[in-house]
């Protein structure tokens, strides 16, 4: 090959994965931060793999969605403070809920172009430890006392301080562009696509009982590391029925005639991390790995949420997934029929309801329930931002190497500023 012959791209493989089991926010992780969470997915990675040595990984990327100015550098310190090499490169990557599968991606093809033999990508976030910034106040306030050339000038602008500049600026689950919450713009689009509470409910209820029963099958037992007394999704609620649910108050979009979305329809406020390996086959193969599966090809879309056709649910918030999926099966030659598996990431019931219809919209054959989430997803897991991608690849992979034969699945994510990241597993 010439030095101006562009390389041949390689096959990824994903060779596993593993997280700690997601908890509510406040509760069993509180105190623990990002880089802890991270760190505890990667210890367990490492040991399971035997990724310990000098050079055995090629990168590490990560990201989380909340984070604190000491994060800036979350991967990189991650990596020096776990069992892996401390010589191995790291680098931070945020698209908010797709922030995971992004990263994903980002390793993948330094893979595929040779730039690398192998990998570990995902991501961690803390509901519970969410940063708190300085009053914008008191931050202009502050300095204009450091700019101060004297003592008078500092003790001037200093006494400009009041009581109200001393409250904290609190993270708010909401869209700068409109003030709303994803929760309330999801509430927008399941009216647009006239999503019923009873299909809600039973899309939760059923993601539940998936996940119940992929745990006491044992399906998690190399991908989930316990972690602050914790073995399993604390979210979980194996007894969960439409009938339970059914009792629930809307939380969302409760000023509307009939509001379909409540707390049991909707992802929780959640923590963890999860982390996924990837690599070369001749890298594989030279550390006797199997791999699960390939990851083939993806695709990210965006949407106009603010200026878009909001009220027709085209271009909802959360609506990106149905107009990148059309274009990577578009790109590929595939068509929904041609998959095995699905995974459709559960930000809420709605969201995948309204994502299967206008799928089915676009022209797209409508997706057999059997084969969507077929082990739980993110109404049963709960969903820390910027894990959910990782959870979602490493689940997906082991599903389709479980199967007698060939296979295909696809994974289709939504994320907060009208995005969408969706991909291809492949196994031959």
């Amino acid at each position: 090959m010439s030095p101006l012959e562009p390389p041949r791209a390689r096959r990824v493989a994903v060779l596993g994965g593993t997280r700690i089991p997601f908890a509510r926010s406040d509760g069993p992780y509180a105190t623990a931060s990002d880089q802890e969470m991270l760190t505890a997915a990667l210890d367990g990675l490492t040991e399971r793999y035997d990724l310990q040595g000098p050079g055995v990984v090629g990168e590490f990327v990560a990201g989380a969605v909340l984070k604190h100015s000491r994060d800036f550098n979350l991967a990189r310190e991650t990596v020096l403070g776990s069992r892996l090499d401390p010589r191995t490169p790291a680098y931070d990557v945020q698209q908010a809920c797709g922030t995971g599968l992004q990263a994903v991606i980002a390793a993948a093809n330094k893979i595929a172009l040779g730039q690398a033999e192998s990998a570990v990508a995902g991501g961690a976030d803390t509901a519970s430890d969410a940063p708190l910034g300085v009053n914008d106040h008191l931050r202009r306030i502050l300095l204009e006392a450091r700019r101060a050339r004297s003592a008078g000038a500092r003790l001037k602008a200093l006494a400009k301080i009041r009581p109200a500049h001393l409250i904290p600026d609190i993270p708010r689950n909401a869209e700068p562009r409109t003030g709303l919450s994803m929760g309330e713009h999801a509430a927008v689009t399941a009216r647009a696509w006239g999503i019923t509470r009873e299909a809600q409910d039973e899309l939760a209820a059923t993601s539940h009982q998936r996940l119940a029963a992929a745990y006491e099958r044992g399906f998690f037992q190399d991908l989930v590391v316990p972690f602050r007394g914790l073995e399993r999704d604390q979210n979980l609620r194996p007894d969960s029925t439409p009938e339970k649910l059914a009792a629930l108050r809307p939380v969302f979009g409760v000023k509307d005639p009939d509001p379909t979305m409540t707390a049991g329809n909707s992802t929780p406020l959640t923590d963890g991390a999860a982390l996924v390996l990837l690599a070369s086959e001749e890298w594989a193969r030279a550390r006797g790995q199997a791999p699960l599966a390939y990851l083939t090809a993806y695709e990210t879309a965006a949407v106009d949420f603010v200026h878009g056709d909001v009220a027709d649910g085209e271009d909802g918030l959360l609506m990106a997934p149905a107009h990148a999926v059309p274009r990577l099966l578009e790109r590929t030659g595939l068509d929904l029929a041609d998959f095995d598996l699905i995974e459709i990431h559960e930000a809420f019931a709605s969201q995948v309801l309204a994502t299967l219809a206008a799928w089915e919209k676009r022209g797209l054959p409508p997706v057999d329930r059997a084969r969507l989430n077929v082990a739980g997803s993110s109404l049963a897991t709960g969903h820390p931002f910027a894990a959910t991608g990782a959870r979602i690849v490493a689940t997906l992979a082991k599903l389709l190497a479980e199967r007698d034969g060939p296979g295909r699945g696809l994974i289709s994510v939504c994320a907060a500023g009208g995005q969408g990241v969706t991909a291809i597993l492949e196994r031959p």
